[in-house]
């Protein structure tokens, strides 16, 4: 029997389950919590944690939708299924590795695989629109599952005037904030992304944007130099070998977004392949091997941040925590603390799990979202006020 919502909500503590695939197309991960509570009297344990990696079919087919060129409602619809069926897939194995039955689960947020985004206005019939892709379908879900399942967070914030992105810093707040510094979190995914918490701040405090590429632009010219046999640059190796090239590197800084205001949002439309060609193109104008190109682009990561945090953080943090993929490339770590004036450290350092965080942050928006809290932050996403961000399918 379907679990309802009035019968969750009488409940003290929920076993949720936080889905999250990626701007890196790499895999779908899923967080299993417990969390009791809503808004800043929320606690929350992460009981297991598993990411489901993407084949080599399945991860070309991803980016090939999400270049915005091809594909069509076919393809779309048969996508939005088939992750559907494989967020199902991460879910019954989550249960199997914590030891748990599936009908135990009492809340599935599902964040989806973002396909396409459109912060800034385009004309679009003689209208001006923002929009968002999520697919990912919830409701294979919540037929397997028997619970409520949240998805499609983004649309009510840019419904509110908001750019939708980042969703993050409503949880990092909860969990991060301080009463003693200033607190910065990088999460350095597919696109980069900072947060700041000032010291015993307010969510109204709370700011946070989009610094520029993650690992989405390192990846794919690992691949592409090394003819397909890898997807990325394991522990940063490559680079590791190579020298930055600060003649392309200042070329490439120009582009006005790094030092853009906030809110601001990017993505995979910036940093697609047309942005990796003429990276190419400029790199291989400079004779530049390999490994010296890869340590360029790992740099280009680095100094956006690096720039995100001198320029644009007000106030500067005392520290920044590192999360996401990126934090396991020891290269982008140590030019990362080379380039900044703070100390840069990573979520392990602090007992957290940097794989899981993104996925735990979808678990924590939904079970806020049933609880008819709202769970973004305006000053961030640049929405008109505060709102309840998830569709909830039962």
């Amino acid at each position: 029997m379907a679990k309802l919502l009035h019968d969750l909500l009488s409940r003290d503590t929920l076993t949720v389950i936080g889905l999250m695939s990626g701007t890196s197309a790499d895999g779908l991960d899923a967080a299993l919590c417990t969390i009791s509570g809503s808004g800043t009297s929320i606690r929350v344990r992460q009981e297991a944690f598993l990411s489901l990696p993407y084949t080599d079919a399945e991860h070309a087919e991803i980016l090939r939708l999400a270049s915005g060129e091809k594909g069509g409602s076919h393809d779309l619809a048969l996508f939005h299924f088939w992750l559907g069926q494989k967020s199902v897939r991460a879910c019954r194995q989550l249960c199997e590795k914590a030891g748990i039955a599936p009908d135990s689960i009492d809340l599935i947020g599902s964040h989806g695989q973002t396909l396409w985004h459109i912060p800034v206005p385009e004309d679009y019939l003689g209208s001006s629109v923002t929009a968002t892709l999520q697919l990912g379908e919830a409701s294979l879900l919540a037929e397997v599952f028997s619970c409520p399942v949240v998805s499609d967070f983004r649309v009510r914030d840019m419904a509110a005037g908001g750019q939708g992105a980042p969703l993050v810093p409503y949880t990092e707040y909860l969990l991060y904030r301080s009463e003693e510094k200033h607190v910065g979190l990088q999460n350095i995914g597919g696109i980069g992304n900072i947060t700041v918490l000032p010291k015993g701040a307010a969510l109204t405090d709370v700011f946070a944007f989009d610094t520029g590429p993650g690992n989405m632009v390192m990846d794919r010219l690992t691949e592409i130099l090394t003819e397909g046999r890898l997807r990325y640059d394991d522990s940063g190796a490559l680079a590791a070998a190579g020298c930055v090239s600060e003649t392309l590197l200042r070329e490439l800084l120009l582009d006005p977004y790094y030092l853009l205001p906030p809110p601001k949002t990017t993505g995979r439309e910036k940093y697609d392949e047309r942005f990796v060609q003429s990276f190419l193109e400029k790199a291989n104008q400079l004779a530049l091997a390999p490994s010296d190109i890869l340590a360029t682009a790992t740099a280009l990561t680095a100094r956006s941040i690096d720039l995100a945090v001198r320029e644009l953080c007000h106030p500067r943090p005392d520290i920044l925590i590192v999360g996401g993929g990126g934090s396991r490339n020891p290269t982008l770590l140590r030019m990362l603390s080379a380039y900044l004036p703070i100390p840069v450290v990573t979520n392990e350092s602090l007992g957290y799990d940097s794989e899981a965080k993104e996925a735990v942050a979808f678990a924590m928006l939904a079970s806020e979202c049933i609880h008819g809290t709202c769970n973004n932050v305006p000053r961030v996403t640049g929405a008109s006020h505060p709102v309840v961000m998830g569709k909830i399918s039962l």
